[in-house]
């Protein structure tokens, strides 16, 4: 994840300053050198960093801290709204217009993801906002820019609109919108060329589709680990185009993440979206407060609960909580739950997401394989029936001829199954304690057990 440098500086510095119970100027002035220095690291605009150590300070020492019950914990606190208002302070939402189709221009360099942006915005408007939005490929001019748009058109069920590269895409965005009426699509998303950097020609054109269509957003995509880049691309497409909105890819790179910070400042300009990964269901709504609260080590319970409702089955995750009560918990359970699981996004981004996972040791070098998942995913398959249910009958000769039929060892099964009982013993135990806590008015599970 992006800012990983950033965020392990900053909490290496306010751990020094969080349980003090006074704080004089000079300790501000020394979390502050350390503060700038991390900004600056991670690429952060210089301007931004100065203009944003100067209110941290001026809040730092002011009367709300120095006069607090815990100053240390209260300075933590100014630097989090401070970080969360450079980012923009609240989440900026995407527009609908008033009359449908709401009409987005995607604009952006070539090599920043535009077209695959396009297609993960697509999903998301439908899986998220229940819409059905109009591919409209206006890219012309790079090779394959069409046909890469019809494949994720495809790939996602999508309408794509095009007429080939022999038309120009002025034309080709009004067509557009005049299909999207005619079949009722209530969003378009037009595709439009980049080039390999900002020219008068590209500016022109990107103009005339803007006259022409009028839309309701018009966002940049530009790629995070361009760094100062990103930021300078985001200043020349706003002064040009008056942009509504940025959507940052690889964000998940290995990138020193300034780019996030400074757009917003620099442009004045909402990062309404954030990629986060290769696949379609990689995009996230930019939420600054959660942001902040993930470089400073706090967490993102929000992101990681709104994940599990959208990923994990309602009804099932019922069925489950009878199944754990009364012991019939099984592996074919097993495997559904890991799907569900799985599709939530990389395990190891989840965990980070966790409140005080920063301070687990080897955290940030835990690879969890996907390969370990489909391990674990072949060894059940491998099971007939009455194994999945009685893994009690699970002998040495049907272990042996499970660890042959998926692809894995002897050990590996072995160890699944072990897992595999400790984990029934525990949701008993779980399920156990929330019962007595419900007659007693007491302990009661913070979450579903899965």
């Amino acid at each position: 994840m992006a800012f990983e440098g950033l965020a392990d500086r900053l909490q290496n510095t306010i751990q020094k300053i969080r349980g003090k119970g006074k704080v004089s100027e000079a300790d501000v002035k020394e979390m502050m050198r350390e503060v700038r220095l991390a900004l600056l690291e991670a690429d952060v605009n210089f301007k931004v960093v100065k203009e944003f150590v100067k209110k941290v300070s001026e809040r730092s020492v002011g009367q709300e801290v120095m006069k607090s019950l815990t100053p240390g914990q209260q300075v933590i606190k100014v630097v989090k709204e401070e970080l969360t208002e450079l980012m923009g302070g609240e989440q900026s939402k995407i527009a609908v217009a008033s009359r449908p189709p709401t009409v987005i221009m995607m604009v952006g360099l070539q090599g920043a993801g535009k077209t695959t942006t396009t297609g993960k915005l697509a999903n998301l408007l439908r899986k998220k906002h229940n819409r059905n939005p109009l591919l409209v490929a206006a890219d012309i001019y790079r090779p394959a820019a069409i046909k890469q748009l019809e494949t994720l058109g495809k790939q996602l069920s999508m309408s794509v609109f095009s007429l080939g590269d022999k038309v120009s895409p002025v034309e080709i965005a009004k067509q557009a919108i005049e299909k999207a009426k005619a079949d009722h699509h209530d969003y378009v998303l037009i595709d439009t060329a980049g080039r390999l950097h900002v020219d008068e020609a590209l500016m022109d054109e990107l103009k005339q589709i803007k006259e022409l269509t009028n839309p309701d957003e018009i966002f940049l995509v530009v790629d995070a680990m361009t760094g100062q880049d990103a930021v300078n691309v985001a200043s020349s497409f706003n002064e040009q185009l008056g942009l509504t909105g940025v959507v940052l890819t690889k964000l998940d790179g290995d990138t020193r993440g300034g780019a996030a910070l400074s757009i917003r400042s620099v442009t004045n300009t909402p990062i309404k979206f954030v990629g986060l990964g290769e696949k379609m269901d990689a995009l996230e709504p930019f939420h600054p407060e959660r942001m902040a609260s993930r470089i400073l080590g706090m967490g993102d319970v929000l992101t990681l609960i709104e994940k599990a409702q959208a990923n994990v089955d309602e009804e099932k995750a019922k069925e489950l909580e009878q199944k754990m009560r009364s012991a019939s918990f099984t592996f074919d359970d097993f495997l559904e739950q890991l799907g569900q699981v799985r599709n939530m996004g990389p395990l190891d981004e989840l965990l980070k997401m966790m409140p005080g996972a920063n301070k687990i040791k080897g955290l940030d070098n835990l690879q969890i394989d996907d390969k370990q998942i489909s391990h674990v995913e072949a060894i059940i398959k491998s099971m007939t029936k009455v194994e999945k249910v009685h893994p009690e009958t699970i002998n040495a000769s049907r272990r042996k001829r499970i660890a042959k039929g998926s692809g894995t060892s002897i050990q590996e099964v072995n160890r699944l199954l072990k897992q595999f009982e400790d984990m029934k013993k525990m949701m008993k135990q779980m399920v156990g304690m929330q019962q007595k806590g419900k007659k007693k008015g007491g302990f009661k599970l913070p979450f579903k057990p899965f």
